[in-house]
């Protein structure tokens, strides 16, 4: 957003909790901690239409836990780590989260996974003084939060935002290029709606009319109609506010007629998968991004090793899905371990807002979050798919 804009969201942000009266404070739970041991939770796609982002979510978390626990742990205390299947779906998401908060008694919820999953449970954490950390949704609603509602203050995001992203690529592609006609096509859910949101704010601030506006239903697998529509409009640029095959299936089906049209995808799109299964039908696909994606026969030192390490434990590569799952439980990790021996609820969330940076070992920007800011970027980079593989096209974007 811009800058003049958010400091004066910050400021008012920071005069709103100034002015919280002293009875409303925000409760955070002690639940979890031990002598011996912190448990951590968390939800992912391990069985429905993302599993190709829930699966290796999970093993970059697992692998995380492991590196954390051999090194001593935090302060001395080792991860425990407790993973449930959501299956992309908002109802089984719930109960997941209530099996962790009241059964397993979890500190706090670490990377869940999905738009639609982390809002149908969200408040389920926070009634019980759960904190919410780095969900794998960039949608708006997991790090806004509303002073004057101190249980919101239990939210922190430390991926790129979807209306952000989406803007500042959209902005960079219109100027590049010179489209006159864009258009999108998103899925109609709370991500989908947040894509939507960022390509209609732009595009106002630019003054320009959307050619196309189109919708599909989550886990569709047909788009020939949003396609031929888009094509009829006379679409020049495509944002795409899907997932993977959604991202595939599109750009097929534009290949199938003959449509050689630009498409930009939301930074979900931005995954090995999309060029690794997507081939040819992908090629040239621009994608709005928050870090560079690593390849092993590039990649050097730690990054490197870790790609390798992966391997090992895996039997497979390692992705963009499997480092953010990764770095959400090592940013836990060093907050908790910030907040010092004496661990608690209270502690952990003024470390988390200390202002502290943490930088990962992927030159990802640094997540760093204040008392009234609890989002950690808005920097955006594009890249496009040139010969099977993530280019770097364009870093340090905004709106």
């Amino acid at each position: 957003m811009a800058k003049s804009l958010r400091a004066f969201g910050l400021a008012v942000g920071a005069v709103a909790l100034t002015c919280l009266p002293a009875a409303a404070q925000t409760k955070v739970t002690n639940e979890g901690i031990s002598g011996s041991e912190i448990v951590i939770g968390t939800h992912q796609d391990l069985s429905g239409p993302i599993k190709v982002w829930g699966v290796p979510v999970s093993n970059g978390m697992k692998m995380a836990v492991e590196e954390v626990n051999a090194a001593g742990g935090i302060n001395g205390r080792k991860i425990k780590m407790i993973l449930e299947d959501n299956g992309y779906d908002p109802k089984k998401a719930v109960l997941a989260t209530q099996k962790m908060v009241e059964r397993d008694k979890i500190f706090a919820m670490i990377g869940p996974m999905g738009s639609p999953t982390v809002l149908a449970a969200q408040d389920t954490l926070f009634d019980a003084g759960v904190l919410q950390l780095f969900p794998l949704t960039a949608a708006e609603f997991t790090f806004k939060f509303d002073p004057a509602k101190p249980q919101e203050r239990l939210k922190f995001n430390n991926l790129l935002p979807y209306v952000e992203s989406t803007r500042a690529a959209l902005k960079y592609m219109m100027e590049w290029k010179n489209f006159k006609k864009p258009c999108i096509m998103h899925q109609d859910d709370e991500y989908g709606k947040n894509v939507l949101d960022g390509f209609n704010q732009q595009l106002a601030a630019m003054k320009v009319q959307p050619a196309s506006v189109t919708s599909y239903k989550r886990g569709a697998s047909d788009f020939s109609a949003q396609v031929a529509k888009m094509k009829s409009d006379g679409c020049d640029l495509v944002v795409l506010g899907t997932v993977i095959r959604e991202t595939i299936g599109a750009m097929t089906e534009a290949r199938k007629l003959g449509w050689d049209v630009t498409f930009l995808g939301a930074t979900p799109t931005n995954v090995l998968e999309v060029p690794t299964l997507g081939k040819e039908a992908v090629e040239g696909l621009y994608a709005a991004s928050g870090f560079e994606i690593p390849y092993e026969d590039s990649a050097k030192g730690k990054v490197h090793d870790w790609l390798v390490n992966y391997k090992k434990m895996f039997n497979t590569d390692a992705n963009t899905q499997a480092i953010i799952g990764y770095n959400a439980v090592m940013t836990f990790a060093f907050y908790a371990q910030k907040a010092g021996k004496d661990l608690t609820g209270q502690k952990m969330l003024d470390s988390l807002e200390s202002g502290d940076k943490f930088l990962d070992i992927f030159s990802s920007p640094p997540t760093k979050f204040s008392k009234t800011d609890h989002l950690a970027n808005t920097i955006t980079q594009v890249q496009q798919v040139k010969g099977g593989r993530w280019v770097l096209v364009k870093d340090n974007l905004m709106f």
